[in-house]
């Protein structure tokens, strides 16, 4: 076993970002995948126009690429705000307002994974108000997705990049997807076991996998140290996946890693064009 045997998405919310949003999908699809990812792209709105996901509607269909999962909307990203739905006030409310939009553009590809990124603590709001408006807004997000058929997502990012998020590690996180399923009844909310991110918090990845992979619905990558792509640092990625196959995982992994200081086309040579 070895890479040749996963399948694999591009993230073009981190790759592929020196060419505008509507040139990504073209971009991935001659660099040989089949499927892609994305973050909310418009960070300014969570209800952008119509005309605005029709036209990355279009681009993605032109190119023949497979969108495999969207991220609802969650503020700045990349940027100090990490998750809208915990937020109390105007955040929670956009992210309520973007559930059926991102769901419906989503269901429109036959996407059938929706990541909600958690939430920052905020200063003076008590953590346990902020992890009920967390939950009831999980299940309306949990809710939208069982309509399309997709499963919910909840990541755990890392402490030092991100010291205000509350899910720093992967327990954090599954604890989050139990809470959802007994409180919606839908049973559709998975673990996102971002093994970058697990790194960055000493987690030990082998442990990781035993423990969640029966828990988990998407798989991100990327090195450690630096965030780049495989071979670039020091995780053994191509034996932890191998890992994951072998504990029942057999979803997409999303590639979301930085490029570093070449073109996104030439950050692709660590995986050979056929197992793309």
């Amino acid at each position: 076993m070895g890479f040749e045997d996963q399948r694999f998405s591009v993230n073009l919310s981190i790759l592929f970002t020196e060419l505008p949003l509507l040139e990504r999908p073209a971009a991935a699809a001659a660099a040989g995948f089949t499927a892609v990812e994305l973050w909310w792209p418009w960070v300014d709105s969570p209800t952008p126009e119509q005309s605005r996901l029709d036209a990355l509607k279009r681009a993605l269909e032109d190119a023949g690429v497979q969108l495999t999962g969207l991220n609802f909307y969650a503020g700045q990203l990349p940027g100090p705000d990490r998750g809208a739905l915990s937020l109390p006030g105007e955040e929670s409310e956009r992210f309520r307002a973007n559930i059926d939009v991102a769901a419906g553009f989503a269901h429109s590809l036959g996407a059938t994974a929706l990541n909600a990124l958690y939430g920052n603590r905020v200063p003076g709001v008590d953590p346990a108000e902020q992890d009920a408006l967390a939950l009831e807004n999980l299940v309306l997000a949990a809710r939208a997705a069982d309509r399309i058929g997709a499963v919910l997502l909840i990541e755990a990012l890392n402490k030092p990049e991100s010291p205000l998020y509350p899910l720093v590690s992967a327990p954090a996180a599954v604890g989050v997807v139990d809470k959802i399923n007994d409180a919606s009844g839908l049973g559709n909310a998975r673990f996102l076991m971002d093994l970058y991110h697990l790194s960055m918090n000493g987690e030990e990845l082998p442990s990781v996998i035993e423990q969640f992979a029966a828990k988990t619905g998407h798989v991100q990558i990327a090195d450690n140290p630096g965030r780049g792509a495989p071979g670039t640092g020091t995780l053994q990625l191509e034996d932890l996946l191998d890992q994951l196959r072998k504990a029942g995982y057999d979803g997409w992994v999303g590639l979301e890693y930085k490029p570093g200081d070449r073109p996104s086309a030439e950050a692709f040579d660590w995986l050979p064009r056929a197992a793309r």
